[in-house]
């Protein structure tokens, strides 16, 4: 056999790496792509090529609509010298009836990875069990890693560090935004506390699993139900929408549950006097956000939507070049 063949052959062998939670990640792994990224936001904004994915193709599946997801990742994959393909619900088989395993095989034949943005994580999970490409997570109900990874990056840029750092997230605490951020506050080293009414807490295993970690750290992850505890001292303050896609039909209970945990002026001030406002976007301005905060001077939602673009080649490099 020669040495063409045997390093086919070993490269065959080597097992896939998923990314579907921050927590597919070591926290130096984590780390080292959040460097990457930011030196891939370098490389692009001095007009460096990086085509670490030359040749490369993703499959990108949307469940559901997408604007920074949809453009991070396929012009992401351009700039890294590959290629994106896009598929909604309508245009696979996935959509009308096929299993997620003949999907997952049939992809792996013809990419080098797939993203998917759906609903139940355990699609996902599926999917990543029978493909033999990796599998990266766009967003599900229960993770939101690839936001995260942005938001993290985002910290780090403006405040030069995460380890130490005070983080509060008001609003709905079962959604994606505030698990992923769970994960990885627990990994970094930041202090975070989550605000949300009754009925609205974390998933009870992954905070239990954030608080652990944390611990071991020497960091601290806690719960509450007042906006104004979280908000003491925060040097971040991330919120997200209080009716997210798929919960239109629970709108009217959603209002009357999340009045009291809008992200204001009055809330802002009992943070530190340098704190920075993050949100994912879309926002609703004058609901979990007023306009003066996602508008003033303390927001970093737009460098924070750019800088998925920066996250995910980073990830896609490491993953797929």
């Amino acid at each position: 056999m020669n040495t063409q063949q045997k390093s086919k052959n070993a490269s065959s062998l080597k097992k896939k790496q998923d990314f579907l939670t921050l927590a597919d990640l070591g926290e130096e792994q984590l780390l080292s792509l959040l460097e990457e990224a930011i030196d891939l936001k370098s490389k692009q904004k001095m007009g460096i090529p990086h085509e670490y994915a030359k040749g490369k193709s993703l499959a990108m599946i949307f469940e559901k609509a997408s604007t920074r997801t949809r453009i991070s990742f396929e012009m992401g994959m351009i700039q890294l010298g590959g290629h994106a393909i896009f598929l909604n619900s309508k245009d696979i088989q996935l959509g009308r009836g096929e299993s997620i395993s003949d999907t997952a095989k049939v992809l792996s034949g013809y990419v080098d990875g797939i993203m998917i943005r759906t609903f139940a994580h355990e699609t996902i999970e599926e999917l990543a069990e029978e493909a033999s490409v990796p599998v990266i997570n766009g967003l599900t109900d229960l993770h939101h890693p690839a936001q995260v990874l942005a938001d993290l990056m985002t910290i780090f840029e403006r405040k030069g560090k995460l380890e130490g750092l005070k983080l509060c997230f008001i609003g709905d605490g079962n959604n994606n935004i505030a698990h992923s951020l769970l994960q990885g506050a627990a990994m970094t080293g930041m202090d975070m506390t989550v605000a949300s009414p009754h009925g609205f807490e974390p998933d009870p295993d992954l905070y239990h699993q954030a608080r652990t970690a944390a611990e071991q750290k020497g960091s601290s992850i806690s719960f509450t139900y007042s906006p104004e505890e979280a908000a003491v001292s925060a040097d971040v303050v991330v919120t997200d929408v209080w009716t997210s896609m798929g919960q239109e039909n629970e709108t009217k209970k959603r209002l009357a549950a999340f009045k009291s945990y809008q992200v204001n002026e009055a809330l802002c001030e009992l943070a530190d006097s340098d704190y920075m406002f993050l949100h994912c976007l879309p926002a609703h301005r004058g609901e979990e956000v007023t306009a003066g905060i996602i508008d003033g001077p303390h927001s970093s939602v737009f460098e924070e939507a750019e800088n998925r673009l920066h996250a995910q080649k980073a990830l896609l490099k490491m993953l797929l070049a």
